[in-house]
């Protein structure tokens, strides 16, 4: 995957594999000690079944092991977001 800037991630939204969206980004936690991208902070979309993913409070994280692409939407794996 190419690099991307932090700025173009800003309130994209994000997509499973499959087709079905999952929500919009709101964040990215990073692992301070060596500097990669940890996981996306998603706000989920209103009814979208937020089960068997981390969640905290109206937080969905995803590890950024499962995204697949960044263009006009992030696509993720659906099977490796899920905890």
């Amino acid at each position: 995957m190419k690099n991307v800037f932090s700025r173009n991630l800003s309130k994209k939204q994000v997509m499973s594999t499959d087709g079905m969206v999952i929500g919009t980004i709101r964040n990215i936690m990073i692992d301070l000690d060596t500097g990669n991208v940890d996981s996306l902070v998603v706000r989920p979309e209103q009814g979208f079944d937020t089960g068997g993913y981390k969640v905290d409070g109206e937080r969905l994280f995803i590890p950024f092991e499962a995204v697949r692409d960044i263009k006009d939407y992030i696509v993720v794996d659906r099977h490796l977001s899920k905890e």
